[in-house]
């Protein structure tokens, strides 16, 4: 024990039974509580046929899940850890704050010392781990110190756990307001499924239609600043709705104007969700570095938080962009036009024609969010707001500022501009067949793919070919009293259930309410 025997230090030995069971029982029961209540929330998802945010909350457990294994790892390890001795003198270099403690100090006193000032433990008030743990660090020899504290492992610990709760929930916010953003989006559905389409076609000369004046402008770097600003003001309005939607419809599935156009970019919003929700194996390693770069004096985290910073407005400009080209596309085209606006979407819009790049990048600008946030919290409640780790306010502030400013235009204009431009390139998304219809197809995609590969024909034979059988024949399917038509032509199989030029089958769905 530390302090000559004081209760600070007790072991398990000395700790009165009925404080471990009560400890223990508020653990357990926060836990399962948790785990209830997402339990819960995912029923309640399955019965509302909402399959895609269901798949998210599964992402999220999974999330959970290896946070869970890292836990245990810090855990395990952390003695093998603080055995690993190495010199002094390689603590002077890398650190997060200045050493206090004179440099040509290298006694095992010192080293213990300069752990107690950099790492002090104002969050759990466990001070003692850090002074038995000079008993622990016993082994190393003068002039050597642990590789790391048992106090830094375990606010390592903490820091990770709230990095990951952290980009979940702003995830979760910024889809939130990306959806709200996005709800007169549903009157304007409704409003356009309305209209007479039976009614005369009148000839219009395109440049004065009302999508070509907003959006077409002759000089290239004018329609750059126009994109640039549109984002921050109405940067969706009711006739680019209905251009795009016509020109998606017109595309991919033309035997059905009344394609509800909107519940389809809801679903592919939700399915999308899923890997933003997510932490990467590359995000990790982001992690790694910027842990790397916080050398004191570098102020390396305020240089790092302008790249999602200026990256978003300009991800928000290229979203505006592709719209004003597809005016300018139909300017080139034709002088004049019978009927409605069609614009022809395309993957040569985008960056490295990937509209998936896109998605990409907003995962990007969200986790590192996330991570500003995260870190900025986690040394106020741990150290304080004037702690040498910190940083100056001069630095701190704008930071703060760039958070917001990321996690509001985000959610309100970059995120619901993704969720209609993304649809203006060649391809579509699985998102296009209704929820209850993926397992099947995917069943079915899985035994053409099988069946290709041993040069057989496809059929609809067995369980997925029976259900998916009935839906490929325009026969109804009901669930949950709504009544879906698909119709197809036939093809060995699709990537994705997306169209890709370069194959010599296509397979077309479109679905009719």
């Amino acid at each position: 024990m530390a302090g000559g025997g004081g209760q600070e230090g007790a072991s398990l030995e000395f700790t009165p039974t009925w404080i471990i069971a009560i400890v223990c029982a508020v653990i357990i029961f926060i836990s399962l509580f948790f785990e209830r209540f997402l339990h819960y929330v995912g029923k309640a998802l399955k019965h509302k046929k909402n399959f895609a945010l269901f798949e998210a909350l599964l992402k999220v457990k999974e999330e959970l899940m290896l946070l869970g294994f890292i836990s245990i790892l810090l855990s395990v390890f952390q003695g093998a850890i603080q055995r690993i001795c190495i010199e002094d003198s390689v603590m002077l270099h890398g650190l997060p704050c200045k050493r206090e403690s004179s440099a040509d100090s290298v006694s095992h006193l010192s080293s213990i010392r300069h752990y107690e000032t950099n790492f002090p433990l104002h969050f759990t008030g466990m001070r003692a781990l850090l002074a038995s743990g000079s008993k622990g660090s016993g082994h190393c020899k003068n002039g050597k110190v642990p590789l790391l504290s048992l106090e830094a492992i375990h606010q390592l610990h903490i820091f990770i756990f709230v990095l990951a709760l952290t980009h979940v929930v702003l995830s979760l916010i910024t889809v939130v307001l990306g959806i709200t953003q996005m709800r007169d989006w549903k009157n304007w559905e409704a409003k356009i499924q309305e209209q007479d389409d039976t009614a005369d076609k009148m000839v219009s000369h395109v440049r004065e239609l009302p999508f070509i004046k907003k959006r077409f402008k002759e000089n290239a770097i004018v329609g750059w600043l126009h994109s640039f600003g549109k984002q921050f003001y109405d940067p969706i309005t009711i006739d680019d709705y209905r251009t795009m939607r016509l020109g998606f419809i017109m595309m991919h599935c033309s035997w059905n104007p009344e394609f509800n156009f909107y519940k389809y970019m809801i679903r592919a919003l939700e399915t999308d969700f899923k890997k933003v929700v997510g932490i990467s194996w590359y995000l990790w390693a982001l992690v790694i570095v910027f842990l790397l770069l916080n050398v004191n004096g570098w102020h390396a985290y305020f240089w790092i938080s302008f790249v999602p910073f200026m990256l978003l407005f300009v991800l928000g400009a290229k979203l505006e962009h592709i719209i004003s080209d597809l005016a300018k596309k139909v300017v080139d085209q034709h002088h004049a036009i019978i009927g409605n606006l069609v614009v022809i979407p395309s993957d040569d819009l985008f960056w490295f024609k990937s509209p998936k790049l896109v998605l990409f990048f907003i995962h990007y600008i969200l986790f590192q969010n996330a991570f500003e946030i995260a870190y900025f919290f986690w040394i106020l409640t741990i150290y304080s707001f004037d702690s040498c780790i910190m940083g100056k306010a001069a630095y701190i502030i704008p930071r703060l500022v760039f958070s917001v400013i990321i996690q509001v235009v985000c959610g309100y204009s970059t995120l619901p501009l993704y969720a209609i431009v993304s649809h203006m390139g060649s391809r579509f998304k699985k998102a296009i067949l209704p929820d209850h219809m993926h397992e099947s197809f995917e069943q079915w995609l899985a035994i053409a793919r099988n069946n290709k590969m041993n040069g057989k024909k496809t059929t609809n034979e067995g369980t997925a070919g029976d259900k998916l059988r009935g839906a490929l024949n325009g026969n109804k399917t009901t669930n949950g009293g709504d009544e879906t038509h698909v119709v197809a032509q036939s093809g060995v199989e699709m990537q994705e259930i997306q169209l890709e030029p370069e194959q010599e089958t296509e397979i077309e769905i479109g679905i009719h309410k």
